[in-house]
């Protein structure tokens, strides 16, 4: 039977370009390369939103709330196999003051609406691949994002592995170190060129074939 994987993320999950910010073709976003490598036996779904947060709203754009539009995500694309969740870069502008251990509660927060919410839709849960987010690059604050993340970002974004981590253990989940895998462009301190998109797809497929219990 084939299964299916929902991908959840922000504009690192959507393909955004960071040289034009345009986006990726299909073949070259880390989505398409592993929808590649797996094959014919898997499905995988492409729900990757610029500016997503993982509980965070901006006072303008609060559709960008992962948690607001995970019920329905799911609800459409069930039955759903497995996620790839890969949030928390947003919630580190400035306009939301938040910690990597806050912002790890959110990601938990979806975790378990994941577990929850499409167990009853389905009848069994989803597997979950928690992905913990790049690095924010040294140069943030002179790239065309300055005025979204100020230089506490840069640190902050090196704890997301300690807390997701953690969030993982707790709640049962595969987890990723992205920052292990790539590294933001120096185009603009924040999105993936097309050779991480590659690097992140390999070792997704990794994760999938090894971790997964099918």
């Amino acid at each position: 039977m084939v299964k299916t994987i929902l991908c959840y993320g922000d504009s690192n999950t959507y393909g955004y370009y960071p040289v034009n910010g345009e986006r990726l073709p299909k073949s070259i976003r880390w989505t398409g390369r592993l929808q590649m490598l797996l094959g014919e036996d898997y499905t995988v779904i492409e729900e990757g939103c610029n500016g997503r947060t993982t509980v965070y709203k901006e006072p303008i754009d609060v559709w960008k709330c992962g948690l607001e539009y995970l019920k329905p995500c799911l609800n459409s694309h069930k039955p759903v196999d497995a996620v790839v969740m890969m949030l928390g870069t947003n919630d580190l502008k400035t306009m939301f003051h938040a910690g990597v251990r806050e912002i790890s509660e959110g990601a938990e927060r979806l975790v378990q609406e994941i577990y929850d919410f499409a167990g009853q839709k389905q009848s069994f849960r989803p597997q979950v691949i928690l992905v913990s987010p790049p690095e924010i690059g040294a140069d943030i604050c002179s790239s065309s994002f300055r005025d979204s993340f100020d230089e506490t970002a840069i640190d902050r974004s090196k704890e997301f592995p300690k807390y997701y981590r953690e969030v993982a253990r707790r709640n049962g989940c595969v987890f990723l170190d992205a920052a292990k895998v790539v590294a933001p462009s120096k185009e603009d301190s924040l999105h993936l060129m097309p050779e991480e998109h590659a690097k992140l797809a390999e070792a997704l497929y990794t994760c999938i074939k090894e971790k997964l219990p099918w």
